[in-house]
């Protein structure tokens, strides 16, 4: 609440309560509407008297930007007022405070809930993208969260936002230099993907609880960014591969070698398409309904389509608030697994027929291959990985061989001449593709099932800020 002695502006339809933050030239409150419905809401007050030509302008992009613009993953601009000594305006109330707060109450984020939170900034992201908008201040300070129970991320501040065009020079130097992509902070021509070296920055954080450039002063903060030494990314807590590959990509000195806007959001880290929403379980029951249909006939589509489903439950879940609905969710998952399972028993024994059929028209082209040896090379490789499915090794460990085999044996394909070697060779290459695309699945069904399974073990009522503690 307001220390004594001290009282905000006041404002003819609101009663301005506690002070949530101050910046620049603005100061936030907590609202409340004094009719009807007696909405919570924050309002951003600017005294008119500090305001210069630049934040001016910065005040009139905010509103014009936030005018223009409704997501669910980007603050509301309810409205805007003014009167002889300050502007306000009246945003959409986020009871959980910003990320910087959340980050440093757990230390750091586990990276299943950070890489929900990245979603949802990725969404937001997306839609600001197709609107050629860059935010071009991107930190954990202007990502709010709606509420502590059940944190959604709100982007906020769009004091330093512009529409952005590819031929934009931009000189100005704007942002926080923490989160401050190296072109911006060495005074270079920088476009829209500075938000992505933030993004990469915000991302180091919530996963390591701190950023990768900490630094006690400026002049060393400025060093680091400028200094061309590869960011080392800590080996604990351990990453999954995808999100390690993630940061490492996003944290790239040169813009034009950082990972692009269209890499950014089919990233298997981001993976938008399974994102946690309203239509995750409408696009599961659909998939669900297929896999039914092919079920009795075509074993094998139906285990794809039973696997695929399966990537839409688990967001599905993590969407789902009502306790009833939701165990209703992981009741119908559980029966899709299994039949998955049984499934999977049937396409196996199918598929170890179909791979002692492929044995003798590979012996065939082995012996045809005797005077090349690359090609007999390429061909041993795949017999070793065909021996690893038919023994049950590892599924990541036969995929790798699959494709080793399957980049040698696509470019001999490229150079023989037509004949009987090259149609044996075209067949094994088909064949082998099938096999591949095969554990693919497999691998995607185990990690879904995991998913699933360890949802299941959680208690009802655990939401994703409980899932936020330290484990």
């Amino acid at each position: 609440m307001a220390a004594p002695g001290w009282a905000p502006p006041r404002l003819d339809d609101f009663i301005l309560t506690e002070r949530l933050g101050s910046g620049t030239y603005a100061t936030v409150y907590k609202a409340y509407r004094k009719k009807n419905s007696r909405e919570v809401v924050a309002i951003k007050c600017v005294n008119k008297k500090t305001l210069n030509k630049v934040s001016v302008e910065n005040l009139l992009t905010e509103i014009e930007i936030l005018k223009q613009i409704r997501h669910p993953h980007i603050v509301e601009l309810k409205d805007f007022q003014w009167d002889r000594e300050n502007i306000y305006l009246i945003m959409e109330f986020c009871a959980g405070g910003d990320l910087s707060r959340f980050i440093r109450s757990k230390r750091m984020l586990p990276e299943n809930v950070t890489r929900i939170f990245l979603q949802q900034l990725a969404c937001a992201l997306q839609f600001l993208h197709e609107r050629n908008i860059s935010h071009l201040d991107l930190k954990p300070q202007n990502i709010l969260l709606s509420s502590l129970d059940m944190p959604h991320l709100k982007l906020a501040d769009f004091g330093f936002a512009q529409h952005m065009s590819p031929w934009d020079e931009q000189q100005v130097l704007k942002g926080s230099p923490l989160y401050m992509a190296p072109e911006m902070v060495c005074s270079r021509q920088y476009d829209s993907s500075v938000d992505l070296w933030s993004v990469g920055v915000i991302l180091y954080e919530a996963l390591f609880g701190r950023p990768p450039f900490a630094s006690k002063s400026f002049s060393e903060l400025e060093e680091k960014i400028r200094s061309n030494r590869p960011i080392e990314i800590p080996g604990r807590p351990q990453l999954s591969p995808d999100c390690r590959d993630l940061v490492q990509r996003l944290l790239v000195r040169d813009p034009l070698q950082r990972i692009s806007f269209p890499e950014f959001f089919t990233h298997p880290f981001v993976d938008l398409e399974h994102m946690p929403s309203s239509d995750s379980l409408e696009r599961a029951a659909s998939l669900v309904t297929e896999a039914v249909q092919k079920d009795p006939t075509d074993p094998e589509t139906a285990l794809s389509l039973y696997c695929k489903a399966l990537e839409y439950f688990v967001p599905a879940l993590h969407y789902e608030t009502d306790a009833r609905r939701k165990e209703a969710i992981r009741k119908k998952v559980n029966q899709y697994i299994s039949r998955a399972e049984e499934l999977k028993v049937v396409v196996s024994s199918n598929n170890r027929a179909l791979l002692q059929q492929g044995h003798s028209g590979r012996d065939i082209l082995k012996e045809m291959a005797k005077d090349k040896p690359r090609l007999y090379a390429a061909l041993d490789v795949a017999s070793a990985a065909v021996a690893k499915e038919e023994a049950g090794a590892d599924d990541a460990e036969t995929l790798d061989l699959y494709q080793q085999s399957l980049g040698e044996l696509l470019l001999m394909l490229a150079a023989e001449p037509v004949g009987r070697r090259r149609e044996l060779l075209h067949v094994e290459i088909k064949t082998l593709m099938g096999r591949a695309e095969y554990l693919k699945k497999q691998m995607k069904m185990k990690v879904s099932r995991l998913k699933a399974e360890a949802m299941d073990e959680e208690p009802m009522t655990q939401s994703v800020q409980s899932s936020c503690s330290l484990q």
